[in-house]
Parts: structure tokens; C-alpha cells; sequence
């Protein structure tokens, strides 16, 4: 390491300097970084994975994870309060919660994760990765020595997103909550005000409700919950979330923000001229492609994001095709499923044009993006949703037809609870008579999600689906039923 020392003093990094050569680096150990690794290893080449924070990172630690920990309480109270009998005795025990959620995210400790990426076999290296030309890398490792790395045949990026904060006046120095920050609360606070209406501020909004923030007040630019799925799913939900005694507050733009003191109480002051007051204030509003500093320019891209890619996940632009970026900082899909799908569309792309075997199969291209992703809402009621909604439909240009249905009138869903409460919804391409998209909101719909998810990318004729009978008496049975209100 001597050398790399004289690099990072002199600034030059000559091809003498070099002291590890893969043929594949990828820059980011999350579960897409991984991904990509596993599969190009399982391809016979070799690896190195590089990330300066945990391994594992943002779904394991600060999302995906604690966030269901978080929630998974606050659903099965609902789930008994639905049923005679059973009802929840006194309050959820939230330092019981918030034990479990730290063993769900070990205890913020990666050396597992770090274990297992060596035992793929990768090289694990822990430092900041920088692009520094074709096929090349240079790490800066906590003490700040510059360890260059050159790859034989590609490179990934896998930096996945970071949090955007909404440019108001005082909201940096108020020092918002973001998901970070949600999922890894220590104490709950009292008054806690959301701004925004996407899954993170409505899930983060019901778990901390249920665990304490018995203030909650979510404040939505727009005039709906979900925009990206069918309305009806963001209205089943804010009828949940008034009952609750969330406060709801639709059309509130901010005007800015206050926080006298660190830590102290923040004033949030809309452009309606009304004020709410809290203990902490929680921001849900989008995220970000993370390309800072990622040396962009040493591969003739502009220094900013999202990475424009090809169905093969090789990134656009780049001379020599060597370049590659997969999941959130390619913008495709912000979803940690649909990250690692595209991972190991790349991983095996990467080994086949590196061992000469053809490229073009069609597991070797991202198709599953273009269909719509499947996404769940874990918020009391579930949102899930596989394909296009309506409006995606008919942007798209498809001869689209729709159906719907009220869950609650299943056989099953009366034996699941009293007063069920949901709805699904169809969009149908009328001329090749297959689905477009499914949306169902409800109680644990979550476990009907694959059955959509399958029923749209395989794109199964509704004259064949008709044959998948559907068990009784389950909440299934709306499948039988959706496709009786169309017509078959």
C-alpha cells in the first residue's frame, strides 16, 4: 500500500501504481451491488465490491427492513382490532418494537454482510469508489489512502439514492427527519409533522403514530395519498388514516420552515398562512440519484443523474461499452426488488459478452420495467399493485378497459375481518384481451401480489386465466370475480 499512499500524496496514479486488477468492480454494496457480484461470479469471473458505509445498505439499514419491523406491529393490531375477541389490550409496547428492529438490521454491524460477500467469492474493499477513466477505479479508504483498481471487462455502479430535501426556506437548518432517520429512531416523538404523500411518509407516518407520535400531522402538496397507483387506493387509505386521528392535510405547500434551537420544537408554516407545530418534522418527499463525486466526467458523462441505460443495464454514451449502472441511480425503479432484477439481468450480461457467448437471450434484457413494477404499500390498508394503472394505460395508447371489484363482498374476507374494507381493480388491453395492470388496496392483499405480478409480465390470455381457479373461501376469489365483471 505504499504506492497507493504516494498516489493519493502526488495525486498521479500511473499503470505501475496499479495493485489489484478484477474483471469486474462494482461500485456499491447494496443489495444490488451484491447482486450484480453473485452473478458475475457464478459466471466465472472475478470480483471486487467496494462501499464506503455498511454493506448491505439503505434497504437493510434504513429502509425496506426496519421500516416493516416498525410496521408489522402496528398491521397486526389492526388485524386483531378487526376481529371480535382478540382485541389489543393497552398500547404497543414500542421499546419492544424498537429492540426488534434492531436485530432485524443487526444492530447496524455489517461484518455478516461482509462475510458473505467474500464468500461469494468477492473482494471486499471498504472506501469511497470513484470512476478514473475506462475500466478504471480509485478507492479512498476511511484514512484516506487512494487504492487504484482496474477492471478487465466492466465496471457497475450501484450507488442506489439518497433523500431529496425540498428547497424551503429553513428546512436544511431545521435539520428534518428523513427515512434514515424514521427507521432508526431511538425516542418517538409526541408531535410529529410529515410533508409528503408516497409510500415513505404514509408508512413511516402510521408506524410512528402506533408507537407514539399520537400528534401526527402529514401535510400533502397534492390532493391525494399515492398519486403513482389507482385513486381509490390513496382514498381507502386516508379514510384509515383520519380514523387513526392522523391529521391529513391536503394542498399545503410550504413557506418555510423554523427551529430556533437544535433539537427543540420546529414551526412549519404553509402558504395558506396555517402553522403546525412539532417535536420533529419528517420529510418524504422523493428521492435522488446518487452520482456525487463519482468521477462521471473521467467517463465523458455530465456529473449528474440518473444514468442513462440500455435494456442490458450498460450505461449510454460510453465509449467501449464498459460502464454499466444498476438500480435507484439508473431511475428506472426506485424499488429494491426491481434493483436486484436488474442486477441480475447485468450480472449474467457482463459475463456472457466477457466469456463471447451471445448476449441478447432473453433473460439477458431488462423487460419486466417496461410492464410496471410490482409495489406494496405496507400501511393499514396494503396497496399493492403490479403493471400500469389506468392513466398509465391510456398514456401508453393501449385499447384499455377496466373492472373492479369490492373485496369485501369475498367469502373470505368476512372470515378475515369484520367490516373488511378494500378493492381491486383490472386495467385490461381490450385487443389482446390480457392484463395491462392489477391494483388491489385492503387488509393483507400483500399475498396476492405475485399472482398479479405473474398474470401481467407473462401476459396470460384472460380466456386462460380463467382457469386458474382461485381456493375457498379465500380473499382470492376476487380474481374469479374480476374477471366475471368483465365477462367471462
Amino acid at each position: 500500500m505504499k504506492l497507493a499512499h504516494h498516489a493519493a500524496a502526488t495525486g498521479v496514479v500511473s499503470v505501475a501504481d496499479e495493485t489489484d486488477v478484477f474483471d469486474v468492480i462494482v461500485i456499491g454494496a447494496g443489495p444490488v451491488g451484491e447482486t450484480v457480484a453473485a452473478r458475475v461470479v457464478r459466471g466465472g469471473l472475478t470480483a471486487a465490491v467496494v462501499e464506503e458505509r455498511l454493506v448491505g445498505g439503505e434497504c437493510a439499514y434504513y429502509a425496506c427492513i426496519p421500516s416493516k419491523a416498525l410496521l408489522r406491529p402496528m398491521e397486526l393490531a389492526a388485524e386483531v382490532g378487526r376481529l371480535p375477541g382478540v382485541e389489543l389490550r393497552g398500547p404497543i409496547d414500542a421499546a419492544a418494537v424498537l429492540a426488534r428492529r434492531d436485530e432485524a438490521v443487526s444492530h447496524l454491524d455489517d461484518d455478516g454482510a461482509v462475510d458473505w460477500v467474500e464468500k461469494l467469492p468477492a473482494t471486499f474493499i471498504r472506501g469511497r469508489g470513484r470512476l478514473a477513466g475506462a475500466l478504471r477505479v480509485e478507492v479512498t479508504a476511511p484514512d484516506g489512502a487512494v487504492r487504484p483498481l482496474r477492471a478487465r471487462h466492466a465496471v457497475a455502479v450501484a450507488t442506489g439514492s439518497d433523500p431529496a430535501i425540498p428547497g424551503v426556506p429553513g428546512m436544511l437548518e431545521a435539520r428534518p427527519w428523513t427515512n434514515r432517520d424514521a427507521t432508526a429512531v431511538r425516542q418517538v416523538p409526541k408531535r410529529l409533522v410529515v410533508i409528503g404523500g408516497g409510500p415513505v411518509a404514509c408508512e413511516m407516518s402510521q408506524a410512528l403514530h402506533s408507537l407514539g407520535a399520537h400528534e401526527t400531522t402529514l401535510l400533502v402538496r397534492g390532493d391525494r395519498l399515492l398519486t403513482r397507483t389507482e385513486p381509490f387506493a390513496g382514498e381507502l387509505l386516508a379514510a384509515s388514516f383520519r380514523k387513526s386521528g392522523i391529521d391529513l392535510r391536503f394542498g399545503r405547500s410550504l413557506s418555510r420552515v423554523e427551529r430556533p434551537e437544535p433539537g427543540g420544537p420546529v414551526t412549519v408554516h404553509t402558504e395558506d398562512g396555517s402553522v403546525v407545530e412539532a417535536d420533529e418534522i419528517l420529510v418524504g418527499t422523493g428521492r435522488r440519484a446518487a452520482v456525487g463525486d463519482l468521477g462521471l466526467e473521467t467517463a465523458g458523462l455530465e456529473p449528474h443523474g440518473p444514468l442513462e441505460v440500455d435494456a442490458s443495464m450498460r450505461v449510454t454514451g460510453v465509449p467501449g461499452g464498459w460502464l454499466y449502472a444498476v438500480g435507484d441511480v439508473n431511475g428506472l425503479n426506485l424499488l429494491t426488488h426491481m434493483g436486484k432484477y436488474q442486477a441480475r439481468v447485468c450480472g449474467d450480461v457482463i459475463a456472457a459478452r466477457a466469456g463471447g457467448l451471445p448476449d441478447d437471450l432473453p433473460a439477458l434484457r431488462d423487460i419486466a420495467d417496461g410492464l410496471g413494477a410490482p409495489q406494496v404499500v405496507f400501511t393499514d390498508p396494503q396497496v399493492g399493485a403490479a403493471g400500469l394503472t389506468e392513466a398509465q394505460a391510456r398514456a401508453r395508447g393501449f385499447p384499455v378497459r377496466t373492472v373492479e371489484y369490492d373485496l369485501g363482498a369475498v367469502a373470505g374476507a368476512y372470515l378475515q375481518a369484520d367490516g373488511y374494507t378494500g378493492r381491486a381493480k383490472a386495467v385490461v388491453d381490450e385487443d389482446r384481451r390480457v392484463l395491462l395492470g392489477v391494483t388491489f388496496a385492503g387488509p393483507a392483499v400483500v399475498d396476492h401480489l405475485h399472482a398479479a405480478a405473474i398474470a401481467v409480465t407473462a401476459e396470460i390470455p384472460l380466456d386462460r386465466l380463467w382457469h386458474a381457479v382461485p381456493a375457498f373461501p379465500t380473499v382470492s376469489e376476487f380474481w374469479l370475480h374480476l374477471l366475471e365483471e368483465y365477462g367471462l
